[in-house]
């Protein structure tokens, strides 16, 4: 139908940017990417299933999930089915049995997309759409289920009750993983409080610090803590990464890759402590002794591939990524954002000055504030910090 089609049109480009980032990032590619239009007829499927099985019911056109049918529903979440109640996204509507219970298809009106179904044309809930590809690519059970905490109820409390509940498992997953919340500068990254940046932003164009970053220092910017813990986002933490990837790769380079680190291992297998295994790496480094210790240099490449971070590139094209890789920011970079901050200055509009010295600290510069002698007024002079 056009309107399916159209929507399709719309999520194909969303796609399309978040392979160009992840590869950009590292990131091997999926070997399935199910599409939740692609698996409307095993969505169906499960829904019938539920019905038969009691645990789903038809009620004014919607065919709606029975929490009370489950014993042990909120078992995830760690909550009562009052609380679950008071904390529901869904109004309240009178044909439910119980205002917990959420929706599995509902119909569609002419200009919504739909699908024919045998409760009329509709589309399905947010939930189910999980349960249905999870089964046909992974099973009735698999080992590992991620997403950001947000998300623990009621998405994912649900995807366990319509899978369990139809295949007759004690668990859809066996491991369930959740990520904390991106904040940026210390406050959590919001549209309303301006501070939103893409990743497609960090690699393409010249913001968040007015630098492309190079994706192996995006990556290990979000590598350095733990996945259960906020991540806070700063130009002084990419510039940090950037610093410490360019002094690991240049022990690395020219180092045929060994083995992987043990050390890196042992954290990365205790709950994925990553953030460990930034500071194993740190370790490495300085056991390489600037490429003294070609065991440790050797070990280091190995490492670096292993976590997607380097793959066999001068190290100057991560740290000067961007610019020139020979002299970094030329005076015609650096030179108007000086002019800009002095004049910040000279009105008193700290935000601003501040603003740019974060600017100028993030391609890699390093400030030097006196008096001139003779005048009194500020000057400022640079460098590239390496």
């Amino acid at each position: 139908r056009p309107l399916n089609e159209a929507i399709r049109a719309v999520t194909e480009t969303t796609a399309d940017q978040f392979m160009a980032d992840t590869k950009a990032l590292g990131c091997l590619e999926p070997d399935v990417q199910p599409r939740a239009t692609d698996n409307i007829a095993e969505m169906i499927a499960i829904i019938q299933t539920l019905i038969a099985n009691k645990h789903a019911y038809v009620a004014d056109g919607e065919v709606l999930f029975s929490v009370t049918s489950m014993p042990d529903y909120g078992r995830l979440s760690n909550r009562t089915l009052d609380e679950q109640q008071a904390g529901a996204r869904v109004a309240v509507e009178a044909h439910k049995r119980n205002p917990g219970d959420f929706v599995l298809w509902k119909l569609s009106s002419a200009d919504e997309p739909g699908w024919d179904s045998p409760w009329g044309r509709g589309r399905p809930g947010w939930h189910i759409e999980c349960s249905a590809m999870s089964n046909r690519y992974l099973g009735e059970t698999f080992d590992i289920h991620g997403g950001g905490l947000d998300l623990i109820f009621p998405h994912h409390e649900n995807e366990i009750a319509q899978s369990r509940c139809a295949f007759g498992h004690d668990v859809m997953a066996n491991v369930w993983m959740h990520n904390g919340f991106l904040q940026v500068e210390g406050e959590k990254m919001s549209k309303s409080l301006g501070n939103f940046i893409t990743i497609s932003e960090l690699l393409e164009t010249k913001n968040f610090g007015s630098n492309k970053w190079h994706g192996y220092v995006v990556r290990l910017a979000m590598l350095r803590s733990n996945y259960r813990q906020p991540i806070d986002w700063t130009v002084d933490a990419l510039v940090e990464m950037r610093k410490a990837l360019f002094n690991w790769t240049t022990n690395a380079i020219g180092f045929e890759p060994t083995k992987v680190s043990e050390d890196v291992l042992e954290a990365l297998s205790d709950d994925l402590n990553t953030a460990a295994a930034v500071a194993v790496i740190h370790n490495l480094n300085r056991a390489a002794a600037n490429r003294t210790n070609a065991e440790a240099c050797a070990e280091m490449s190995a490492t670096l591939r292993f976590l997607g971070i380097w793959n066999g590139e001068r190290p100057d094209d991560i740290f000067s990524y961007g610019y020139d890789v020979q002299s970094g920011p030329s005076d015609a970079d650096v030179a108007p954002l000086i002019t800009d901050r002095l004049a910040a200055r000279a009105v008193k509009n700290w935000s601003e000055s501040d603003r740019i010295r974060d600017e100028l600290v993030a391609m890699g510069i390093q400030l030097k504030d006196a008096k001139d002698p003779a005048t009194g007024e500020l000057t400022t002079t640079w460098e590239v910090k390496r």
